[in-house]
């Protein structure tokens, strides 16, 4: 057995009984610094690090960790780690127990939000230099979701965040001069106004209003555009789908009933909850109605049904349109592609994005005549973590 490194720390708590008032305040104000110090190590770390007792209680949790598992306000310590992932306990066997002190326990796991990413968990035993009493765990965790993509699927995101983020830059840019043309269009429409009525004042008139169109339109483009390429990271709370649902219908009742288009909803209020952010959901909400009542003439049905499994919510969106090309399915979420008169083909790619963003997707079929069914997948709250085979 290796010989105990005796340090002058070591010494001065081997004589802690005979430490005067001062001797003992210096002790403490040491051990503070020194415990500041390792926290501010640990949290510069981008590995989370636990430390859970026998029970799965967490003692101490560094801010890696955190972020990594997804939890936030007064952080991790005092909650059970088996709750947090549910299945890991049943895959540990002894290790979870009294077992072999040094019994190491590798497994992996996929968080589906804040965002879709797969985390390695390492975890082994110890006790306490001299203490007596249970042993506890310490846990690293790493993210490894960037080793689980191909090589050319990480080269395609690398090269698609490139674009975005140029293209966002560029978008942000064109608004000064955007905003510039405006204040003088509309300066130029005061001075025109105050001249003697004229056919040429009134041509000039014109153009100016056209103008001032075409300004309108292209910032519109570059704010939904921005809101694609730069979207905000969703606060996430315990929400309903169906009752988030039935408040975009009821907005826009009369504009289906103007339209003669009808809407038969079957969500039922018992429909698993899950973590979403309310505002976010109703962008999505409204950008696939919305499509979908702007594919169909009067006359045409909406169907909105909902479903549930072990893992997911879901919700299918089917109207009775005109359908979507096979060519065009491909490339619906691609930014700028549309196949309606007017669109500015980002809606789809803004509900792309919002729900990957809670650790949800979107999917489309649609046949030519008969119609297009948007179906959208939505983790459930109680299955946030799915084990992985080791």
């Amino acid at each position: 057995m290796p010989a105990k490194k005796n340090t002058s720390l070591d010494r001065v708590l081997g004589r802690l009984d005979s430490l005067d008032a001062v001797n003992l305040t210096n002790l403490v104000q040491r051990l503070a610094k020194e415990r500041a110090l390792f926290e501010r190590i640990f949290n510069t770390l981008q590995e989370g690090i636990l430390v859970v007792d026998s029970d799965g209680v967490i003692e101490y949790a560094n801010d890696a960790s955190r972020r990594l598992i997804g939890v936030g306000g007064d952080g991790l310590a005092g909650l059970t780690l088996w709750r947090l992932i549910p299945g890991l306990r049943s895959t540990l066997g002894d290790a979870s127990g009294d077992g072999a002190e040094t019994h190491l326990v590798s497994r992996e796991f996929e968080l589906s939000y804040p965002e879709p990413r797969t985390v390695r968990l390492y975890m082994v035993p110890f006790r306490p230099e001299g203490a007596d009493g249970p042993r506890r765990q310490a846990v690293i965790l790493s993210d490894v979701t960037r080793e689980k993509k191909s090589a050319e699927q990480r080269i395609e995101d690398e090269r698609t965040s490139s674009i975005l983020l140029l293209a966002g830059g560029v978008a942000h840019e064109l608004g000064n001069p955007l905003n510039s043309l405006t204040i003088h269009l509309q300066l130029i429409a005061r001075k025109l106004k105050k001249l003697k009525a004229s056919r040429e004042s009134d041509s000039i008139a014109e153009s100016v209003d056209v103008c001032r169109e075409e300004v309108a339109r292209l910032d519109g483009i570059i704010t939904h555009f921005l809101d694609a390429v730069r979207p905000s990271p969703p606060d996430l709370a315990e929400t309903s789908l169906s009752e988030v649902l039935a408040e975009v219908l009821k907005f826009q009742k009369r504009e289906f009933a103007d339209r003669g288009i009808a809407v038969e909803a079957e969500t039922p209020a018992a429909l698993p909850t899950v973590m979403a952010d309310r505002g976010q959901l109703k962008q999505v909400f409204f950008n696939i109605t919305k499509n979908a009542m702007e594919a169909m003439e009067p006359g045409g049905k909406l169907k909105i049904k909902s479903r549930a499994d072990d893992d997911s919510v879901y919700l299918l969106f089917g109207d009775s349109g005109s359908g979507i090309r096979q060519e065009d399915l491909g490339r619906l979420f691609q930014p700028y592609h549309t196949t309606k008169r007017g669109g500015h083909g980002l809606g789809l790619m803004i509900v792309q994005r919002i729900m990957h963003a809670h650790g949800g997707d979107v999917s489309i079929e649609s046949r030519t005549g008969l119609g297009t069914i948007v179906t959208l997948q939505f983790p459930r709250k109680d299955r946030r973590v799915r084990m992985l085979r080791g």
